[in-house]
């Protein structure tokens, strides 16, 4: 069965030509034209129970409803809360990019586009979605935390706290390899991949907002100036 990728971009041009390289790889695309259209194909999709995407080109953006606000609503629906998520932009500052990031996507790609970028971006977006949901040590346990790489669910204390899906990636990351310290570049090569380019102030930003939801808790990732995180072997 091939892979679902909804595409919404109110440029009917870049619609059909992303429509023709994406098919050309295998891949199902259904189109949509602004974010409320896309928001409805999401919810008709999940009222009739049929095979949901898994993966979303949106652009930034569009009339009615722009992709940032579009990426928190998809981001507010329980089945869609871990499916990737690209941005097509004409922007290129770092407070977009990070803006977007914090609200959900998994990576940006600026327009023009590049049908070969694109593609790349796509399956490498799709393996790191494989990668995270491959059955294996799925819950690390560490001091007051008990996280579920599997369900995506942080437990501090025995109480849930949600965390957005890079942040949790980054998280898990961390948890995972407690003691070891990690350097900004191979954080970002590990967690968001080579084939993504975000800067480096991302992966602080990230940080702070998981210091933040872990409260007293904040100082088991410790900043090791000049080099990088690490996470405190308990």
């Amino acid at each position: 069965m091939s892979t679902k990728i909804l595409l919404v971009d109110d440029e009917k041009d870049i619609i059909e030509f992303l429509t023709y390289n994406l098919e050309q790889e295998g891949f199902e695309v259904i189109p949509a034209y602004d974010g409320k259209e896309a928001l409805d194909k999401i919810s008709a999709l999940t009222a009739l129970q049929k095979e949901k995407p898994e993966l979303i080109i949106l652009d930034v953006l569009m009339p009615k409803m722009n992709g940032y606000e579009v990426c928190e609503k998809i981001r507010q629906i329980d089945e869609y809360k871990n499916i990737p998520i690209i941005f097509l932009t004409a922007k290129s500052s770092e407070t977009d990019e990070i803006h977007g990031l914090n609200i959900g996507a998994d990576d940006f790609i600026q327009k023009p586009i590049s049908p070969k970028k694109l593609i790349a971006r796509v399956k490498s977006n799709l393996r790191k979605l494989d990668t995270s949901l491959t059955p294996g040590s799925s819950v690390v346990s560490i001091g007051p935390l008990e996280i579920d790489k599997e369900k995506f669910i942080v437990k501090v204390d025995g109480e849930q706290i949600i965390f957005p899906k890079k942040e949790f990636e980054v998280l898990a990351y961390f948890a995972s390899n407690p003691g070891k310290v990690f350097n900004r570049d191979k954080i970002l090569s590990d967690v968001w991949g080579n084939d993504v380019f975000v800067v480096e102030r991302t992966i602080d930003v990230h940080v702070r907002k998981i210091r933040e939801k872990l409260g007293k808790y904040s100082d088991l990732i410790e900043t090791i100036k000049g080099v990088g995180y690490r996470f405190k072997s308990i």
